[in-house]
């Protein structure tokens, strides 16, 4: 490594840090004071609303990454311009190619840090995040209550659940319907229960099972109709764990990496359409390599200096990036809807504005 990279990595780190560390800061004084009414409202004590905001800071550190990325390799290039250094470095046949590499050695080391970062850090914390607001801020309708849970297990059984409380493992209102596994209109038996309770002998999950409490079965044919009452029941088999019904309810932003993907699976096999949430575990590997992009258009629109002013090359950076974050948004609506494949989708953003980014650095003053 020569003295020139280290020279720029150094200054690279430190305007990095500082630039994260200041957004993260204007972001929690914003939040707070936007905030402040609830929790005073709610008396949360302070104690909860510094693990809060600790919790809302990964998050913070997640969307802010690429920006901080930005302002440090504008602040760099644009005062090294400033003060005729990039043109010296010119002059001793050092080309800009060379001086991007620099700047672009760090960014792919922050990108794959940003990957594990919002793949696995980000999603616990959020999930703190969203346990407080849920407990201290009724921002659920109950205390870490789940409510009206519909989903399909398998290819002919429907399960509803009114709420459910996953510190006893109970669920409430419960309906198990079974249709025909040939024509899925036609409903063969149906399981209704004022409860649903998890019994797991010995703690061992493997003998864990749901057993209803206080309900009716009606066995549906062709020419008659079979009720029955019980006090007690076994569903049979029925492999949804209490584990599976968190996860169930859990936002892409609440699951990592590993979660999201066996989430995917599981709505594969139920039969469920699965384009949103293949968006969303693409978007999470996507969104990190905005910083190499933008790292791209700042470096080369600074460094050129045009007559109008450095000022000028900043603005447009900076239009061009929050224009690529904007773009990087409204393209997943498509993904969304499954009128684009969900991998293209996710990586749409990128394509389009890495080859404009490398156009723009072939055109750039060497």
């Amino acid at each position: 490594m020569k003295i020139i990279d280290k020279y720029i990595i150094k200054q690279f780190i430190n305007s990095f840090l500082f630039s994260l560390g200041a957004t993260i800061l204007v972001f929690v004084i914003t939040n707070l004071i936007e905030m402040l009414d609830d929790f005073i409202d709610n008396e949360v004590p302070s104690k909860i609303v510094i693990e809060y905001y600790i919790a809302f800071i990964p998050e913070i550190i997640k969307y802010m990454t690429p920006v901080s990325v930005l302002i440090s390799a504008l602040f760099i290039t644009s005062r090294m311009s400033g003060q005729n250094e990039l043109a010296a470095l010119k002059s001793s046949g050092i080309s800009l190619y060379r001086i991007v590499m620099s700047f672009m050695f760090l960014t792919v080391f922050i990108c794959i840090g940003s990957i594990f970062f919002n793949g696995w850090v980000v999603p616990y914390a959020n999930q703190s995040k969203l346990n407080i607001e849920r407990i201290y801020l009724k921002r659920s309708q109950g205390i870490n209550l789940r409510y009206n849970i519909v989903f399909q297990e398998g290819k002919n059984r429907i399960i509803s659940i009114r709420y459910y409380n996953p510190h006893s493992a109970t669920a409430q209102d419960v309906s198990i319907q079974d249709f025909d596994t040939k024509d899925m209109t036609i409903l063969r038996q149906r399981y209704d229960a004022l409860k649903m309770q998890w019994v797991c002998p010995n703690n061992d999950p493997l003998k864990g099972n749901w057993v209803l409490l206080k309900g009716t079965t009606q066995i549906f044919t062709d020419s008659s109709q079979v009720l029955k009452a019980f006090d007690s029941l076994k569903v049979g088999k029925l492999s949804l764990t209490p584990e599976d019904i968190e996860k169930k309810q859990k936002t892409p932003d609440e699951m990592n990496f590993t979660e999201l993907q066996e989430f995917i699976q599981n709505q594969r096999r139920a039969g469920q359409d699965v384009a949103r949430w293949l968006v969303e575990l693409h978007f999470k590997i996507a969104f990190p390599f905005s910083s190499i992009i933008i790292l791209l258009f700042a470096v080369t629109l600074v460094s050129s200096k045009p007559r109008s002013g450095i000022a000028s090359g900043f603005g447009i950076a900076l239009a061009i990036s929050f224009a690529y974050l904007i773009f990087m948004k409204t393209s997943q609506v498509f993904g969304y809807n499954g009128d684009l494949n969900p991998i293209f989708t996710a990586w749409l953003a990128n394509i389009i504005f890495l080859i404009a980014g490398i156009i723009n650095l072939f055109k750039a003053q060497k």
